[in-house]
């Protein structure tokens, strides 16, 4: 029996430029198909390259993915998973002062917060509000999004290509 297919989005913010063919191959070794990325000059660091690329593969490939793509220098990524047959969309930021954040995310590209994580945030403000907003600042990922949305405008009008995983 194989495993449920999905969709995502692979989004490199940052890169020194020397790191490029490494990324295009790590990525393609993950999808089992060569990978030849469109890279254009990153203005908002100048001297790094930015790209996006959509992938089709089964579920758990953006997992795969950012596990093959996460410790390596000066790289700030995002990859996005739909959500598939059994299973929920995720959305993975990558940077590398803040390094892994992961997030279930709805069908609209929500953050979903768990029940757990909601109770250890109140448990860990022990009524003190300012600490529970941290925790939930934290858990909504937003100190990811703070770093990563200067590199997000700046591929605004870029170009998305579709990567098929072969199974």
């Amino acid at each position: 029996m194989s495993a449920p297919m999905t969709r995502g989005v692979i989004y490199i913010h940052s890169a020194p430029a020397a790191l490029c063919p490494h990324l295009e191959w790590a990525i393609g070794s993950v999808l089992g198909t060569p990978v030849k990325m469109e890279w254009t000059e990153q203005h908002v660091a100048p001297g790094f390259c930015r790209a996006e690329i959509e992938w089709v593969g089964t579920q758990g490939t953006g997992a795969l993915l950012t596990s093959e793509m996460h410790g390596w220098q000066h790289l700030r990524f995002e990859i996005t998973e739909d959500p598939s047959p059994g299973a929920d969309g995720s959305r993975w930021s990558v940077t590398p002062d803040l390094g892994i954040f992961h997030a279930t995310v709805d069908c609209a590209g929500n953050v979903m917060v768990s029940e757990e994580r909601i109770r250890w945030a109140y448990e860990k403000g022990d009524g003190n509000p300012s600490v529970f907003y941290q925790e939930m600042s934290i858990a909504l990922g937003e100190p990811w999004d703070e770093e990563l949305e200067p590199f997000r405008h700046a591929g605004e009008d870029a170009p998305v290509r579709w990567l098929n995983q072969v199974v």
